[in-house]
């Protein structure tokens, strides 16, 4: 009969920890050449004219006039994220951005554990009455969020925020990538303005608006790294957003 040895606790806690170092080390790579290895694509200036940023408090003391004589047309600025946060710079940022001649717009990170209506308020609370070219914009998107909360639940409360914001007198616009649009919008909101996340060439099978396809990209007058965007549209077509 053969016997069969068992391993000590000692050596099997041992492997266990190397498989989940590994694990990690693993993610890890993935993770770092995504975010800083990966190539952004060929955005056609004929085909894109119109280009624009994104920006948060995160981004530091921005000079937007700088940025403006740049080439940088439009800006959505983040203002709000869950139930009670307020980004710090939005209002600087804004008044900056409208001092540049830049169309503006704001946006809110969307927490998947907060309720739709008190998300809606505190966007609203903190643009106030402000000038937006560009509208509302909700951020959708796993990274930043917890896990453990149903599709189902996601989409309920991403309904709720749209239409108070609706009913307020905002149709909002949608920023997520591929997967946080076939998860959470397009069967819930059809024909929405996207705002597509894709590092591809061909961003999205399906109607965009905005397409940010670089977050690393440079910019006179901001220190650092920016989320570069294109405009799905003719100059004359933009111009006439907000008219």
């Amino acid at each position: 009969m053969t016997h069969f040895r068992i391993p000590p606790k000692k050596d099997i806690w041992t492997a266990v920890g190397f498989l989940v170092l590994t694990a990690v080390l693993a993610w890890s790579c993935v993770w770092v050449w995504k975010q800083y290895l990966t190539t952004p694509p060929y955005v056609d200036p004929e085909r894109y004219p119109v280009r624009g940023i994104d920006v948060s408090s995160h981004n530091g003391d921005l000079n937007l006039r700088e940025a403006r004589k740049d080439g940088i047309d439009f800006i959505f600025i983040k203002a709000s994220e869950g139930a009670d946060f307020k980004d710090k710079n939005f209002v600087t940022n804004h008044a900056k951005a409208q001092k540049a001649g830049m169309k503006t717009g704001a946006y809110h990170f969307f927490r998947f554990d907060k309720d739709g209506v008190d998300q809606a308020m505190n966007f609203l609370e903190t643009v106030g009455n402000r000038k937006l070219d560009l509208g509302l914009a909700i951020d959708i998107e796993k990274q930043g969020n917890p896990e453990g909360i149903s599709r189902d639940m996601i989409v309920e409360r991403l309904v709720t925020m749209a239409e108070y914001l609706y009913l307020k007198g905002h149709r909002v616009t949608f920023y997520t990538n591929k997967t946080g649009y076939e998860e959470y919008l397009m069967e819930a909101f059809p024909g929405y303005p996207l705002w597509i996340c894709s590092f591809s060439e061909h961003p999205i099978d399906a109607e965009w608006t905005y397409w940010q396809y670089d977050h690393h990209g440079k910019v006179n007058g901001i220190r650092g790294d920016v989320d570069l965007n294109a405009f799905n549209g003719t100059r004359e077509e933009f111009e006439s957003i907000g008219q």
